[in-house]
C-alpha cells in the first residue's frame, strides 16, 4: 500500500498541532502543513497529497477559494479535502460540499472523528 499524504491546511498553528497528532496515530503516513490557502495550493500542486484537511477562514486565501482552484486542477480532482471549520451554518456546509469537499467536519474536533474520517477516506484499517 506504501506510505500516505495528508496536507493540513490551517493557519491556527495549535489547530494545526491538534489535527497532526490525531492523524499520527495512523500508520505510514506523512504529514505536510500549510499555514494559509496560498501556501496550501503552493504545496499541493508542487506534490502529491492523498487527502487534504482545509480549514475555511484563514488570511491571504480562504478555504472555500482553494477547495475550488483544487478541483479545478485535473490531476487533484480525485483528491479527498475534509473541511474543518467554526462555521457550523448548514449553508456553509452545502457550499463546501458543492465546491467538492468529500467531508466537514466543525471544530472544537474531536481526535478520534478526524481519525475515522481519514480513515474511511485514504480507505485504511
Amino acid at each position: 500500500m506504501g506510505r500516505h499524504r495528508i496536507l493540513i491546511v490551517e493557519d491556527s498553528p495549535t489547530m494545526r498541532q491538534l489535527l497532526v497528532f490525531a492523524l499520527k496515530r495512523l500508520k505510514d503516513i506523512d504529514i505536510v502543513e500549510a499555514q494559509d490557502g496560498m501556501d496550501g495550493l503552493r504545496k499541493v500542486t508542487s506534490d502529491h497529497f492523498d487527502l487534504a484537511l482545509v480549514d475555511i477562514n484563514m488570511p491571504v486565501m480562504d478555504g472555500l477559494k482553494l477547495i475550488s482552484l483544487i478541483r479545478g486542477e485535473e490531476s487533484l480532482k480525485s483528491m479527498p479535502i475534509v473541511v474543518i471549520t467554526t462555521e457550523g451554518a448548514k449553508e456553509d456546509r452545502e457550499r463546501a460540499l458543492a465546491l467538492g469537499a468529500d467531508e466537514y467536519l466543525c471544530k472544537p474536533i474531536q481526535a478520534n472523528k478526524v481519525l475515522q474520517v481519514a480513515k474511511g477516506l485514504l480507505k485504511v484499517g
